[in-house]
């Protein structure tokens, strides 16, 4: 008798997995315990223990010792978060991936929903919706989830050019794996290694679905994690954009994308610069520089859209490089938050708070035109 090789996973999980020893069960049990009881053989779950100093490398033995259909890639060093993912990509075996970061998890019902919407609309991209979780157990909707909602069937990014304004991370989107390989794409070391992964995924992508249901739940304040963590890494920034924007000029060269993803890209460097819990202070001026010059350098000929309001004329002082009137402007915003915070309700003192420097860059925005540092009606304050 001979035994039939069994059939590929239709979907593969990869799990990178780092200094995450208070959170690894519960990422791991809530997606293998998720698995419909039938579709056993369609999922794949791979973890990939990044030369993990704490207790994860044995906790990830042991959870695979018990159970089927659990992969574990031991890393002889660590290599980061991205190249991670690559060593576990190279060994899955589903039609489709998923990468999903061992701090988050997912609620029931998340992996046949999944699975379904794959099986109907056979994407290269399915998007899906997640909530932000706080340490004190508060669920926070993102920022861009409004741009998942009213979309049925497959679309493209040139029907739906919002979608390239949702939050531009790899957890939030099942990628066929094939049309990676088409797209010649892996993540590169370094932080902020979504970025030019992410945002070339939607650019190429001939049939993208969205799930409009939550399918993730993203942990928010954790000690150890990039975005709550001071440190000159996050300068890997400059780098991760230059590469996505090399790979859109060489594989897509339009200049409507062009100037979308370059507002994207200023929106987010103000995000980072802007942020205490992301630089020291001593770094502050030197990224905002940085920051100036990749405006210069990447700045569209036919102009783009400025965002409004105060985020509109934090771009403006970018495009001059003006970091004396920016450090005034932060400076002014956040004592007029606390003002606004002390006032007693309904009282005086309601000075409008300041934008959040976690603003998310991925919100709305008017239409203005820049040229060579000039605001269409005249020049830049």
């Amino acid at each position: 008798m001979v035994n039939e090789p069994a059939p590929a996973p239709l979907l593969s999980i990869v799990v990178p997995v780092y200094g995450v020893e208070a959170y690894l069960y519960q990422c791991l049990e809530s997606i293998r315990a998720d698995i419909p009881a039938g579709e056993v053989d369609a999922v794949e779950l791979i973890a990939v223990d990044d030369a993990s100093p704490d207790g994860c490398g044995d906790m990830l033995r042991s959870y695979a010792a018990g159970h089927d259909r659990v992969r574990v890639v031991h890393l002889s060093k660590n290599v980061g978060l991205g190249l991670a993912r690559n060593a576990g990509l190279d060994v899955a075996t589903g039609r489709y991936v998923w990468f999903i970061d061992s701090d988050d998890w997912v609620p029931t019902g998340t992996i046949a929903a999944v699975l379904d919407r794959l099986r109907q609309h056979q994407p290269d991209v399915l998007m899906l919706d997640h909530l932000r979780v706080h340490e004190d157990g508060r669920r926070e909707v993102d920022a861009s989830s409004h741009l998942l909602h009213g979309i049925a069937g497959v679309t493209r990014l040139d029907d739906q050019p919002h979608l390239l304004r949702v939050q531009h991370t790899a957890w939030n989107k099942v990628v066929r794996r094939d049309f990676l390989d088409e797209l010649e794409l892996r993540f590169f070391p370094g932080w902020y290694e979504d970025i030019p992964f992410s945002h070339p995924l939607l650019i190429g992508a001939e049939k993208i679905s969205v799930l409009n249901r939550v399918c993730y739940l993203y942990r928010q304040g954790r000690h150890g994690a990039i975005t709550s963590t001071r440190s000159g890494r996050h300068f890997d920034a400059f780098a991760q954009y230059e590469r996505l924007l090399d790979w859109v000029a060489r594989r897509h060269p339009d200049e409507r994308l062009q100037a979308e993803l370059f507002q994207l890209m200023i929106s987010h460097y103000l995000v980072v610069v802007g942020n205490d819990g992301r630089l020291h202070p001593h770094l502050r001026r030197d990224f905002f520089h940085r920051a100036a010059e990749h405006y210069r350098r990447y700045l569209p000929t036919g102009g783009y859209p400025l965002p409004a309001g105060v985020t509109g004329l934090k771009h403006r002082l970018v495009g001059r490089g003006d970091w004396l009137a920016y450090s005034a402007l932060r400076q002014a915003h956040r004592v007029a938050g606390r003002l606004r915070r002390s006032a007693p309700a309904g009282g005086a003192g309601t000075a409008a708070g300041p934008v959040s420097a976690d603003e998310d860059p991925g919100r709305g925005a008017e239409v203005a035109t820049v040229r060579d540092g000039a605001l269409a009606g005249g020049r830049l304050p």
